[in-house]
């Protein structure tokens, strides 16, 4: 086969391969993005390749045909092939051929030559031209390339998901040295469960108070800190009768009906048990009737 036969049959095995690709491409579903991003990527590559093949083919024509016109003078002092393609390749004139292409300015004894661009060069600017324009239409005009503000999002709810697993994992590390006041509504309904399931039956239903004291009000016995109530919890009052939840109860349960307990002041339930304890300023936020929970 011909070299030019091979060309041929090079270029043409290309833009097949490209023709495919593009028809896979025509209609991409959201659910193969990362197929379709294969499947552009290997266009490109095929383009790229296309304008390579094509560039070699242009360079070793006009280098054969430079051959053929220098015909057999002087066989001894004309540059070996790779010499001869390289000049090609980079479109450099023989420092004996200088002449022709002095533009005549001279300074110092350095001249100015009107050498033309490489045509590696040139043919790689061809090249980022085609591949700004496949990326302009894949990546801002269709819809199946990534854009930045689809990256950021998906970025963004993995992040989400990453901090709501983190959170999850550090609710359970809460200490009484490091527990903070709750207010959201869904801590608190886990609270207010935990806290009629288990506090109720000493503390009243509404926190007025029967065996164990009023958590109503702001008289507490062993401090009314966020803090305070947690510890309480966690470690019992064996001597009054309160047992240590520590071993029943996780830190996040613990934190969630103490943080309940304390939405409980100033909320006024009939009936209530006398104070107990000292007068304690309260931390606990504003009063609100979210979900069914009093919260302050």
């Amino acid at each position: 086969m011909s070299f030019r036969n091979k060309i041929t049959l090079l270029l043409s095995t290309l833009l097949l391969t490209g023709g495919v690709g593009m028809a896979q491409t025509a209609e991409p579903s959201q659910s193969e993005e990362i197929l379709s991003v294969m499947i552009f990527a290997m266009i490109t590559l095929s383009l790229v390749a296309l304008v390579l093949a094509f560039t070699v083919f242009v360079m070793v024509r006009q280098w054969r045909t430079a051959e053929a016109k220098e015909g057999v003078e002087d066989q001894a002092s004309k540059p070996s092939s790779w010499q001869r393609f390289w000049l090609a390749i980079n479109d450099l004139k023989p420092v004996e051929k200088e002449k022709d292409i002095d533009m005549g300015h001279d300074y110092d004894g350095i001249r100015e030559l009107d050498n033309n661009l490489p045509p590696w060069w040139k043919w790689g600017f061809y090249i980022s031209i085609v591949w700004a324009f496949g990326y302009m239409i894949y990546y801002h005009a269709s819809s199946a390339g990534w854009s930045s503000e689809k990256e950021y999002n998906t970025e963004m709810a993995i992040a989400a998901e990453e901090k709501a697993a983190y959170l999850a994992q550090a609710a359970d590390l809460v200490d009484e040295n490091s527990v903070e006041l709750l207010t959201d509504g869904a801590a608190l309904i886990g609270g207010k469960k935990t806290y009629q399931t288990l506090c109720a039956v000493c503390h009243g239903a509404e926190g007025q108070g029967g065996t164990g004291p009023n958590m109503t009000d702001a008289y507490w016995i062993h401090g009314g800190s966020i803090k305070d109530v947690f510890s309480t919890i966690k470690y019992g009052v064996t001597e009054k009768g309160m047992i240590s939840w520590e071993e029943q109860l996780t830190p996040r349960e613990m934190h969630e009906v103490a943080s309940y307990i304390l939405s409980l002041q100033g909320t006024n339930p009939p009936n209530p048990k006398e104070p107990q304890g000292e007068l304690y300023e309260s931390e606990a936020a504003p009063a609100d009737t979210t979900d069914g929970v009093a919260m302050r």
